[in-house]
């Protein structure tokens, strides 16, 4: 009888990655520059399966458009896809198009990397309210997601946002920023028409802890402060230390970094001259949400008018607790930025807790806890939406270890041919997009940019025009021949 070790030494070993963002990319990345097939111990054959049309996923669907910085790590990402030598494979949906049992039958291992778009929960009253808003619905359709509504409401004049982490200051920045400033960046269309028209004065950002304990990065920060004819306001009573805030500032470039950066906006507030801005964007600490209600007047509507914080105190660990004082803001819309949240795939566990799929290092462990052959996975799915995208690297050098560890006893595919899963795709009229098709959708989309900026006399270049509508994506992609 021949061995699955036998099997796949005479062929390239198949590797499915399902998610094209940057936790597919580098898993395929550091699996293709790995010793062993450096050395020529074996080869690999990956196909990097994507559910949009086009890759990146959190990239180009989960940050600011104003990051451009961030927004550098596609040309990364661009550059591994571009070798040639890892086939990109979109608008092909996990669960829906593929099963598992289907993949498993074309592929020796799976690697799942399909991160965490879903909002953490909130738990508390009134979060069902007209006007309560996820962050991360808002950033898809900011971001023009091809599977969320065109229309936002943005009817509020004031607006409380609530966490303190990165994703809570990009919502903020462009909730408050003149949509103006938003036309140099692939903003949609739609979503600059929306921004341009919003009455919003005044945005406040809420977080539990103190300045020293949150949760962004010196260049959100700082990017807050850029933004035209927007003050940034911040209150005396809110800048708290106790000796573990004290040590973190001590210990920590970044804490400290942040915390003189704040106390300087503070000190500076009071020396300005008194020609405020149009808008405001408030910087509290310490609240942590009670209740969003609505008005005695509007109780049958069921619309937000305001949000009930209880004041807390820090208790000497960087920890809080509450005071007993509670404060009430008038505001017309919630948005909950307190993190992401992962979703449970098809035929593999799922720990509802922690939003991942459970996993020893990117092994994926069964209902047993025992480690299920062949499957692995990487990236906020394996570990939590915590980190940077940074981070992910070192997340798909340790699955990537391990899947190698384990490739003499992977069950063999019973279909390694490459062009088996193409012909199973066009068998059930799954419009698929190639990386050819990517590029072409790119260049359309800068194609967009460069006809938006010769349309006016404004002096503004736009980069790109992003395509929002998934068939319109797909028909580009796929070409004239489709």
């Amino acid at each position: 009888m021949t061995s699955s070790a036998e099997t796949t030494a005479k062929r390239p070993l198949r590797v499915a990655i399902i998610g094209a963002g940057p936790a597919g990319v580098y898993a395929a990345d550091i699996l293709t520059k790995s010793n062993e097939v450096k050395d020529g111990d074996f080869e690999v054959s990956i196909d990097l399966f994507e559910a949009h049309p086009a890759p990146y996923g959190l990239i180009r669907y989960g940050v600011a458009p104003d990051h451009p910085r961030i927004k550098g790590i596609v040309n990364a990402l661009h550059k591994v896809l571009d070798r040639g030598d890892i086939r990109f494979l979109g608008n092909v949906t996990y669960g829906r198009d593929l099963t598992l049992h289907d993949i498993r039958a074309f592929y020796d291992a799976v690697i799942f990397s399909t991160g965490a778009i879903k909002d953490a929960e909130l738990d508390v009253p009134g979060v069902e309210l007209e006007g309560s808003f996820g962050g991360a619905d808002f950033v898809s359709w900011y971001d023009g997601h091809p599977d969320v509504p065109r229309d936002w409401p943005l009817d509020a004049k004031e607006i409380a946002v609530i966490g303190n982490g990165n994703v809570a200051l990009d919502v903020a920045r462009m909730l408050v920023k003149h949509a103006e400033e938003l036309l140099t960046t692939e903003i949609p269309d739609n979503v600059y028409r929306a921004l341009k028209n919003s009455p919003v004065t005044d945005v406040h950002v809420f977080g539990r802890r103190g300045p020293a304990q949150v949760k962004f990065t010196p260049l959100e920060l700082r990017e807050l402060s850029h933004a035209r004819d927007v003050d940034i306001v911040l209150y005396p009573e809110d800048f708290e230390f106790d000796e573990a805030s004290e040590e973190a500032i001590r210990s920590n470039n970044q804490i400290k970094t942040m915390v003189n950066t704040m106390t300087n906006w503070l000190a500076e507030e009071h020396a300005q001259a008194d020609v405020p801005s149009s808008r405001r964007l408030h910087l509290h600490f310490l609240h942590s949400p009670v209740e969003i209600y609505a008005s005695d007047s509007d109780a049958g509507n069921g619309k937000v008018a305001g949000i009930k914080f209880e004041r807390m105190q820090l208790d000497g660990t960087g920890h809080v607790k509450g005071t007993g004082e509670f404060i009430d803001y008038p505001v017309q819309a919630v948005y909950r930025a307190i993190g992401y949240h992962g979703s449970p795939l098809d035929e593999l566990e799922y720990d509802a807790k922690y939003g991942v799929i459970p996993n020893e290092g990117g092994r994926v462990l069964d209902e047993y806890g025992e480690p299920v052959p062949g499957i692995y996975t990487t990236g906020w799915i394996k570990r939590g939406p915590v980190g940077l995208i940074g981070h992910t690297k070192g997340d798909a050098l340790e699955t990537i270890g391990f899947l190698l560890e384990d490739r003499l006893t992977l069950p063999p595919a019973k279909n390694p041919d490459p062009q088996a899963i193409i012909e199973l795709l066009e068998q059930r009229g799954i419009r698929y997009t190639t990386w050819e098709g990517w590029n072409r959708l790119d260049a359309h989309e800068l194609k967009l940019g460069v006809t938006w900026s010769g349309r006016t006399d404004s002096g503004i270049v736009r980069e790109r025009v992003k395509v929002v509508p998934r068939e319109e994506m797909i028909e580009i992609s796929r070409g004239p021949e489709d």
